[in-house]
């Protein structure tokens, strides 16, 4: 169980929550949900003890398992010891273990000590640790070999798998994982899932991933209107049910506001009058009924509307034996396809396996070993890359970034696109240089807005965007009348805007699927156990 009393946290000004009171039971799987800067890491960080409240108090069992996101705290450390140091106990007994037995001379105290820490490591299932230890990194995506390797051998990807097994490991009576499947394919996803649905304790997590909390969550724990409301049932329960609670409480609102402009009136008429009793009781319930105190919801979704300048030909891109290699190994066999004008390509596979090669390719960003890439008649391509370093010139701000690539729009044009992108107001004349990872991709789909193109090729889209942007950019994509090829891990997103998928794989040819994601799971069985 973890229960959280009267928490209130802000930073200057702003109030992210007030009074907060909730509890979270054991058996329970909770997904912590708010837009950007609702502050749903601040309150992970208060539940994990690595961040005080301004007042309240938080009661959390003992053992904690907690995704930390220091992938470069332990370079020297073995891949499976930084596993075992999920369980600190077990960790601390078997270090002073190795620390008595390399002694030359064994005292009888220290043989006193060593059958303690024998009994210690008994309980904690120390025997079996490494093997456990092992079954989590595979299930994770992290082969055999690397285990005995140190942490500085790994990708970065790789040592966020490591901490995720990490805090899974050591039967913790709860978890907190923060973004736990970034870096992660659909197969360790997958795996993911299946691990959190045998878990006996409680889960708090966050996530971007709406498929991922639709599977997993029994509870939804939403931050808004400064507190923490919690539903029953996964993401697309929540926001079901959200509409009913938004509906009562601006409700109340808009009647908190009516009682206020009648007293007001009331005191504006009668304030020099006779009635002076009745006009102090008016100021003294206006003053209970302060407008700050009116909390308001903190939803905020994008529109994202792709349009067209004019439609590309019929055969909007061809590509011929298509082949890449680095040294030995063949990223992308040769290989061919034909994509015709308004087909949705979704690129899947798991990490590693040659999707943004495949891109950088089509779009000319990088030469293949073999083979050709072109693009049909009047073909406009649109390109967001999964690497934004460098694509918005700092030194700028916001709307003087899309002013300066185009001149033909009016300034109230350019306003509207970055309104719908949540750059409203003051919002607009935001540095560059102070951008969140989330801001950068919104500005960047305002300026994909802008050009109109007839194609879009998006590597890894849904990035740094919270979950209503995502279901905003996934109801784009589906109304948008042009081409679109994109790689993505989001399952919901590929489910919602694919008609055909593209599916790479280690040492094989691209496989080729014209199909919907849930025909493409029916049709391959082998594949479906990875993808589900």
């Amino acid at each position: 169980m973890i229960s959280v009393q009267n928490v209130s946290k802000a930073f200057g000004p702003k109030k992210l929550f007030e009074d907060v009171n909730v509890a979270f039971p054991p058996g329970r799987r909770y997904g912590l949900t708010g837009p950007n800067g609702a502050g749903k890491t601040t309150f992970m960080k208060i539940l994990a003890g690595d961040e005080e409240p301004d007042s309240g108090d938080i009661l959390k069992p003992k053992r904690l398992g907690i995704l930390r996101q220091d992938q470069f705290r332990y370079e020297d450390d073995r891949v499976l010891d930084v596993v075992l140091m999920g369980n600190p106990a077990l960790w601390s007994a078997m270090q002073e273990k190795d620390r008595l037995l390399a002694k030359a001379d064994i005292s009888e105290a220290d043989g006193h000590r060593l059958g303690e820490l024998e009994g210690i490591i008994g309980e904690e299932d120390g025997y079996t640790a490494e093997a456990t230890a092992s079954e989590l990194l595979e299930g994770l995506g992290i082969p055999q070999e690397a285990h005995e390797q140190p942490m500085r051998a790994l990708a970065g990807g790789y040592k966020l798998r490591v901490l995720l097994a990490q805090a899974l490991f050591g039967r913790p009576q709860a978890l907190l994982l923060d973004e736990p499947t970034n870096n992660l394919d659909i197969e360790s996803i997958r795996w993911l899932e299946k691990f959190l649905h045998a878990y006996e304790g409680v889960l708090v997590t966050i996530s971007h991933d709406r498929h991922f909390l639709n599977a997993i969550c029994t509870h939804i724990a939403d931050i808004d209107y400064q507190t923490i409301i919690t539903y029953t049932g996964g993401y697309d329960d929540m926001v079901r049910q959200k509409g009913q609670v938004r509906s009562r409480v601006e409700a109340e609102n808009s009647e908190k506001q009516k009682k206020i402009a009648q007293l007001q009136d009331f005191v504006a008429r009668f304030h020099a009058g006779t009635r002076a009793s009745q006009v102090q009781s008016r100021i003294r319930a206006m003053e209970k009924l302060k407008l700050e105190d009116l909390k308001r919801s903190n939803i905020a979704a994008p529109f994202i509307k792709f349009e067209q300048a004019k439609p590309s030909g019929k055969q909007t891109l061809t590509v011929e034996d298509l082949a890449k290699s680095y040294g030995r190994r063949e990223i992308i066999r040769p290989f061919s396809a034909l994509v015709t004008r308004g087909e949705k390509v979704a690129i899947i596979g798991k990490n590693g396996v040659g999707k943004t090669t495949l891109v950088q390719m089509l779009v000319d960003q990088l030469k293949p070993d073999g083979g050709t890439v072109t693009w049909g008649h009047q073909a406009s391509v649109g390109y967001l890359p999964q690497d934004h370093a460098g694509l918005i010139r700092p030194g700028t701000t916001a709307f003087g970034w899309l002013r300066e690539l185009e001149d033909k729009l009016s300034n109230e044009e350019i306003s509207g696109l970055l309104g719908r992108m949540l750059f409203s107001g003051e919002e607009r004349m935001k540095p560059t240089d102070t951008l969140s990872g989330g801001e950068i991709v919104r500005l960047l789909m305002s300026n994909l807005m802008r050009t109109k193109d007839n194609v879009l090729v998006l590597d890894e889209p849904t990035n740094h965007l919270d979950l209503q942007a995502i279901a905003a950019l996934s109801e784009g994509l589906g109304r948008y009348e042009g081409t679109v090829l994109m790689v993505t891990h989001d399952q919901q997103l590929i489910g919602e805007v694919a008609t055909r998928i593209w599916a790479l794989r280690d040492d094989e040819p691209v496989l080729d699927f014209n199909g919907t994601f849930d025909e493409f799971l029916e049709k391959h069985p082998d594949l479906a156990a990875h993808h589900r």
